[in-house]
């Protein structure tokens, strides 16, 4: 009997350390999020903040090509955005650093599971603003392997395609693809095998934005990022995990499609 009791205690006194785990703060009652927030930033000043939206479909048809838009609007002196998936083995999606750009993108992820998907912006003064939404996943995007890897076909390796229209604030909307397998390493015998960094700069080498990159961003991944003050040519630079460049230039459109676009 007093073995129960003891054992009852035991796990009595368990509950109370698990229920620890969820923020009561947190919006969307993540009972991963504290351990995402230690492993990624730890120590950091962090605030929920509704100016930071994200948005993608509430139910997944294809875990490994998740759209994700992600906008700022409000706040002022963003300097990082952080792309996370709760739920997802590796927690971090990519970094973009808006430098000259808009605090916006859209891109393309792998889910794991059924997961909370968050935004976290730096402003100047070090804090964290974080905002996000649910998505309903059936699961596997990142233990499953890459249609490149499977398929062996390397020729178009960091082949970048895209374009740019003119917006009506004087800037421009730049859309563009890079061929890449982006292995999660994840899968058993493919190693991890992804881009790390991506830059747009002017043809004079002025930076405009940039991109780091993790595993759980898509095969063949797609970025559209709004410029601030350049209308123009933009020269595409970066590398994968084996050092292997990345190098593009992309001019603008002058099509009908590419003014529709600008107008958004």
């Amino acid at each position: 009997m007093r073995r129960v009791a003891w054992i009852l205690v035991v796990l009595l006194a368990a509950l109370p350390a698990r229920a620890q785990t969820v923020d009561p703060a947190d919006p969307l009652g993540s009972v991963m999020w504290t351990t995402v927030r230690d492993a990624v930033f730890p120590g950091a000043a962090m605030v929920f903040d509704d100016h930071v939206q994200v948005f993608s479909p509430p139910v997944v048809e294809d875990t490994m090509n998740v759209p994700v838009s992600v906008l700022v609007n409000g706040l002022p002196d963003v300097e990082e955005i952080v792309l996370l998936v709760d739920h997802n083995p590796i927690f971090k999606a990519l970094a973009f650093f808006p430098v000259q750009a808009a605090p916006a993108f859209e891109t393309v992820i792998k889910v794991q599971e059924a997961t909370p998907i968050r935004a976290a912006a730096r402003t100047s003064d070090g804090v964290w603003h974080v905002g996000g939404l649910r998505v309903d996943a059936a699961g596997g995007g990142c233990t499953v392997a890459s249609v490149a890897a499977s398929g062996g076909d390397w020729d178009r390796l960091n082949e970048v395609s895209g374009t740019a229209w003119r917006r009506p604030d004087g800037g421009q909307r730049l859309r563009f693809q890079v061929v890449h397998p982006m292995d999660t390493g994840l899968v058993d015998g493919i190693p991890p095998f992804f881009i790390e960094r991506l830059s747009v700069a002017t043809p004079e080498g002025q930076e405009l934005a940039r991109l780091e990159l993790f595993e759980p961003v898509s095969e063949n991944p797609v970025f559209t990022i709004d410029l601030r003050g350049h209308a123009g040519s933009v020269v595409i630079g970066g590398a994968d995990t084996d050092a292997n460049q990345i190098a593009a230039r992309i001019g603008m459109a002058s099509t009908l499609f590419g003014l529709l676009e600008a107008s958004r």
